[in-house]
């Protein structure tokens, strides 16, 4: 992607003035996305976007410029730029490169970019027939195909060298049921860290179908109660919860700083025996796995919170000076005009022993959520609130009527203590994670869990 002199010259002067490690991070990325609005292609968009980023490190100073000029003269101008936040002379010379490989852990059959839009627009055509003949109330169906092709190139002054090509591919699927003056929305995302194959291979029966059976169902949703109730989240995307309210917590991004409510508890009881949670980049194939991170680490599976115990948090370069702590192959970033730092993959909560049949019977009075919503969360704190796409009554151990309005409030490590049986049925959802190195693919998941007390905001109606 670059010259190796080149990439020589612009670590060099990323030292220039005393840093202590350079790093440069080449993305050359190729999007193609589509929406399809009521039957009709409404967009398609092509694009490509290339750039390049310097960073560099002085002890716990940091600094980071981006350029999209990949000519000699504007890469050396950005590495200038990135040293001038360091003061002092030359102290380090570069170590020779050693460039790594790997065993590539996610094929790919099909690459997108040699598919014809027409055979993409087939199959996004496929997923509305399906959704739009579920149920005569449903109104409208929107699908948004999207894949990209991100080629990477990682050096730093230590020697690493290594490229890398990710493949992602995702098909969304919105649903939309009217009845007289009332709507409901359903909704389906599943993605990979694979080729046009998956978009292919999808079950869209399943997919297209469950979008609109949540939108239909939820017409006939009664108001859901306030209170405190004890909660079954199903798996899959139910994992948000504690992907937002939990898992950011445990990234050095916010522990180094002791922002963080799990700071300082290695070795300590965070949750019941019965849980265990992990964060794996090596997952075949999944939406949020990758070979390598965006620091040019191999990724790897960490287990954070094992039986209970804390065991480990998520850490990148940077703040592993901060930790006196190996990274833990979690650097990532959105592109090249962010510096990285500590983020998830796929993180899950590992299976138990209890059947999804056995939770709701052993349940006597409580709420099951089937599909989370959107959210928010305070890291710092832990303190979290959910809406609920899909819940419905527990009434002597037997699924009641649907319920619509739903919200889960409360605060991540506590709810955490009040796991109290976890399934055998792990799932993950696919899903995009904001935060301060941007937007970036992970994984949530979990298998079906029951917490014994969660407070549930209901229905204003």
């Amino acid at each position: 992607m670059l010259n190796k002199s080149i990439i020589e010259d612009v670590l060099n002067e990323a030292l220039s003035t005393g840093g202590d490690f350079s790093e440069i991070f080449i993305e050359d990325r190729f999007t193609n996305n589509m929406t399809l609005h009521s039957g009709k292609l409404e967009t398609s968009l092509s694009g490509r976007d290339f750039g390049i980023g310097v960073r560099v490190f002085k002890g716990l100073q940091s600094a980071y410029a981006y350029t999209t000029d990949f000519s000699r003269e504007g890469l050396i101008k950005t590495a200038k730029n990135a040293a001038q936040a360091i003061k002092g002379n030359k102290i380090i010379q570069l170590s020779p490169f050693e460039p790594r490989t790997f065993n590539n852990q996610h094929p790919i059959e099909i690459i997108p970019q040699d598919v014809e839009k027409t055979r993409k627009l087939s199959v996004m055509k496929n997923a509305y027939d399906i959704a739009k003949s579920y149920h005569s109330s449903i109104s409208q169906v929107n699908v948004r195909y999207s894949d990209e092709e991100q080629n990477v190139l990682i050096a730093n002054s230590e020697g690493t060298f290594v490229e890398d090509t990710r493949i992602r591919s995702r098909m969304l699927i919105q649903a939309i049921a009217t009845r007289d003056n009332q709507m409901e929305t359903g909704y389906y995302g599943p993605g990979a860290l694979q080729g046009f194959e998956f978009i292919e291979n999808l079950n869209l029966e399943h997919y297209a179908r469950e979008a609109a059976r949540i939108a239909v169902t939820m017409l006939d949703a009664s108001p859901c109660p306030s209170g405190k109730f004890p909660v079954i989240i199903d798996n899959e995307f139910g994992g948000v919860i504690f992907h937002e309210a939990c898992g950011h917590g445990l990234e050095a991004t916010a522990v180094a700083k002791k922002h963080s409510v799990f700071a300082d508890r290695l070795g300590q009881q965070v949750a019941p025996e019965i849980v265990t949670y992990i964060d794996d980049g090596t997952l075949k194939n999944e939406w949020g796995s990758i070979n390598i991170d965006d620091e040019g680490e191999l990724s790897r599976k960490n287990v954070l919170i094992e039986n209970g115990i804390l065991k480990g948090y998520l850490i990148d370069k940077f703040n592993s000076r901060r930790m006196g702590m190996e990274s833990t192959g979690s650097g990532r970033r959105e592109s090249f005009r962010f510096a990285p730092t500590s983020r998830m993959t796929n993180t899950y909560i590992a299976p138990g022993k209890s059947s999804p049949e056995e939770i709701i019977s052993n349940t006597e009075n409580g709420i099951y959520t089937k599909y989370m919503g959107g959210g928010q969360v305070n890291t710092t704190t832990g303190d979290y609130n959910f809406a609920v796409m899909e819940a419905y009554e527990v009434k002597n151990g037997k699924l009641g009527k649907p319920l619509k309005g739903a919200t889960l409030i409360g605060n991540g490590p506590k709810t955490l203590q009040k796991v109290d049986m976890v399934g055998n049925n792990l799932g993950h959802g696919a899903g995009m994670c904001g935060s301060q190195s941007g937007s970036i693919p992970v994984n949530v998941g979990q298998p079906m869990i029951r917490v014994s007390e969660i407070t549930v905001g209901g229905s204003n109606e």
